[in-house]
């Protein structure tokens, strides 16, 4: 990119004895798709993540194909496409499991709705984008240098247009363009920024960073659904952890999660701190292990520091219990979601974990057999495990379950009925005694009663 115009672009080809890229470490899918259009005459580039990551020695998980042939021309060239999005028209090539996403090439276009009606602009964002260009234009529309790399399938050679190869050696997130101008096109450009640099371990530019202050409180007119997909992007592929911290330390958590910022900023937020960076760590270890994780589990704990304490506030006021749970865990998914789409199969199981919580603390035989059958049971007792930094009280009830689920049901039942569980369980679900009811008398009786 040429230093002195931020919005020009300057070619710089790497050769191939120059870089570390085989086609060896592409996939079939994304190889047939690049070869079956040069052989028809288009220009056909790898793009963006799949070339950075090669570079740094990764292993990318999609492979992403940029061309000159519009999304009609690559559906003539395969019976196995199909074209999707109407904010960024693309090709989808299916092989199998494999998905090979192709994009045209897309041009500046102007700053507002233009003739064809393919670009639109609102408030500095952009809402549709479907304006063809060139390959430079390509590059120049794309967010960070270390994205705008295109391996060329013609000669093996990888094409710079923005200084992004000498970015992707030093490990640095650039902002193409004017930073201010390219959040206010897409506010989500910010999160992006954190996750790639939680994932990749690439610093944030200075200029790129700057603007967060000021610009974070776009993020809050960010279509909820995209901010779902990307808040699954940053926690649940293996870097949650440093996601997270990167988020507070950016001051961009208030803006997509304010519950939980809120809650950390509260009184006694040092202990859900700690629940929710075990919580984040574990899902990190768990993807790291090839284990499968939830967006629910990872909600819920994201959310458990402003549902515990609003719930005990209902509770203090004289609220029923299990009333009060239930209310707080609907009031702040719906309050989440304004920000953050939660959708509905996810938000009843966050509701279970949530009101499954209390009812560790109540040994009562039935009810533990009970607990222990229930659906949600794995999920609710892992989230108590969690919880163990809040006090040597929830440490202790999960050592006992741990204790219950080894135990032959027998042995359970056994040291259950022996055990003074009434003192185990809180006051206020004590098992109420039952009155016995006054039988009425009998006719005869009242009978012989009247003619006393």
């Amino acid at each position: 990119m040429n230093e002195s115009n931020p919005n020009q672009a300057a070619l710089r080809i790497i050769p191939r004895e120059a870089h570390c890229i085989s086609r060896k470490q592409i996939s079939s899918g994304a190889l047939r798709v690049l070869y079956r259009l040069n052989e028809a005459g288009y220009a056909a580039y790898l793009v963006g993540g799949a070339v950075r990551d090669l570079l740094i020695g990764g292993q990318p998980k999609d492979f992403d194909v940029a061309t000159d042939a519009t999304p009609e021309d690559v559906r003539r060239l395969f019976r196995n496409c199909r074209l999707i999005g109407r904010r960024f028209r693309l090709a989808h090539v299916v092989f199998g499991p494999e998905i090979v996403e192709v994009a045209t090439f897309r041009g500046n276009g102007g700053d507002d709705i233009d003739t064809d009606g393919d670009r639109q602009v609102v408030d500095g964002r952009i809402v549709r984008d479907n304006v063809w260009g060139t390959i430079e234009e390509d590059a120049l529309r794309r967010d960070f240098t270390a994205n705008a790399l295109y391996y060329d399938i013609a000669d093996f050679s990888v094409r710079d247009y923005v200084g992004g190869y000498d970015d992707v050696q030093r490990r640095v997130l650039r902002l193409i363009g004017d930073p201010l101008q390219r959040y206010r096109e897409d506010p989500v450009r910010m999160l992006r920024a954190v996750r790639l640099s939680a994932k990749l371990g690439f610093s944030i530019s200075p200029e790129a960073r700057a603007p967060f202050a000021e610009l974070g409180v776009l993020l809050t007119q960010a279509p909820p659904a995209r901010l779902f997909d990307e808040s699954l992007k940053m926690f649940l592929a293996g870097s949650g952890l440093k996601s997270f911290r990167a988020l507070e330390q950016f001051g961009l958590l208030g803006a997509v999660f304010p519950l939980t910022a809120r809650a950390l900023a509260f009184r006694g937020g040092e202990s859900f701190r700690a629940v929710l960076e075990a919580g984040l760590a574990g899902t990190d270890a768990r993807v790291s292990e090839g284990k499968s994780v939830t967006p629910a589990f990872l909600f819920a704990v994201l959310l458990w520091g402003a549902v515990r304490a609003q719930a005990e506030r209902e509770i203090a006021r004289g609220v029923d219990p299990n009333l009060a749970w239930q209310r707080v865990s609907h009031q702040i998914i719906t309050e989440q979601a304004k920000h953050v789409a939660i959708p509905r199969r996810f938000g009843q199981v966050m509701q279970e974990i949530w009101t499954l919580q209390p009812r560790f603390a109540d040994r009562q035989k039935k009810k533990v057999f009970r607990l222990l059958a229930h659906p949600r049971f794995r999920g609710a007792y892992d989230f108590l495990l969690l919880r163990a930094p809040e006090g040597a009280d929830i440490a202790e009830l999960g050592r006992w379950w741990t204790h219950a689920q080894s135990t032959p049901h027998e042995a359970l039942a056994e040291e259950l009925s022996a055990a003074p569980t009434s003192a185990a369980a809180p006051a206020s679900d004590a098992p109420k005694k039952r009155r016995r009811r006054r039988r009425k008398p009998s006719a005869q009786a009242s009978a012989a009663t009247d003619s006393q």
